[in-house]
């Protein structure tokens, strides 16, 4: 799998923790049970709790796909897709999907640390990515 396709595959997890908590809403929304401004982020949740860590599970895999898009898009530009990037993004991908499964389970300690351990794991492979382009 390509470094651009591993992207896609990322948005798509992207998507679909976006949609697990945002697709509940809108029956409570139209149907006049809750109004639109109801999950806003200066207030408290009200969703279940199985929601509000897809929120969190989603809000996480935003904030790293930056990183891992960059790495992608710059190993794409330094012509060295075939070689730093195609091997591991795969992996990166992978693992969150991993820590979103995770995420989606429960906040035990275990699963606090085994989440950590997938989030430090795709970090580390995003840095390797980015060494290489630097040093390879």
């Amino acid at each position: 799998m390509s470094g651009f396709e591993a992207v896609l595959l990322y948005v798509c997890v992207i998507i679909v923790l976006v949609l697990m908590y945002a697709l509940p809403r809108v029956p409570q929304v139209l149907t006049g049970s809750k109004p639109a401004n109801a999950w806003g982020r200066d207030q408290p949740s009200i969703d279940p709790a199985l929601l509000v860590r897809a929120q969190h599970a989603h809000a996480n895999a935003v904030e790293n796909f930056p990183l891992f898009l960059a790495v992608v898009v710059v190993g794409a530009l330094m012509n060295k897709s075939a070689t730093v990037i195609d091997p591991l993004a795969i992996y990166v991908v992978y693992l969150r999907i991993g820590q979103a499964v995770v995420h989606l389970i429960g906040t035990s300690f275990w699963l606090v640390m085994t989440r950590a351990t997938l989030f430090l794991s795709q970090i580390a492979l995003i840095v390797v990515m980015a060494y290489r382009l630097l040093h390879g």
